[in-house]
């Protein structure tokens, strides 16, 4: 029998159901076929955050961060680096502070970038200030995740 795997579409944000063994290899979502696995990190919104970090299975990534934040520019392109390396096995994310306010709030979000790794919805680790790719690995690695 297969292990399956729910993935919501960065477009759609569908939920798909996805067999484990091909979580990296990319695939199109089945409602409106764009592919699973971008090549930019999802930008998430008040509307669509709860759906990704509550319903997929994958660990979720969410940086918190703000378009006048210095460190936040810096650690941008590092937070892509590391989403790459990271392909279907962590789903990365941006929330931006200033435009989705609810989770931000929700969160208690005082500094940025701060970084919130979900797992079945729920925050299982934070980390403040800016990282650079290597960092943000040995984070993920040290919190468990493979």
């Amino acid at each position: 029998m297969t292990d399956i795997r729910h993935l919501v579409c960065p477009h759609c944000h569908k939920v798909n159901r996805v067999p484990a063994d091909k979580l990296s290899s990319g695939g199109n979502c089945g409602a409106c076929k764009q592919p699973l696995w971008p090549d930019q990190v999802l930008e998430l919104t008040d509307q669509s955050f709860a759906n990704h970090t509550g319903r997929s299975d994958l660990p979720v990534l969410v940086d918190f961060w703000a378009s006048w934040c210095g460190p936040c520019k810096m650690m941008a392109p590092q937070f892509e680096q590391a989403a790459r390396d990271w392909r279907g096995k962590v789903r990365f994310a941006k929330l931006n502070t200033e435009q989705a306010q609810g989770p931000a709030s929700q969160f208690g979000i005082r500094s940025i970038p701060t970084m919130i790794l979900f797992q079945n919805g729920r925050e299982v680790a934070r980390q403040s200030g800016a990282m650079n790719q290597a960092q943000i690995s040995q984070w993920l690695q040290s919190k468990g995740i493979r």
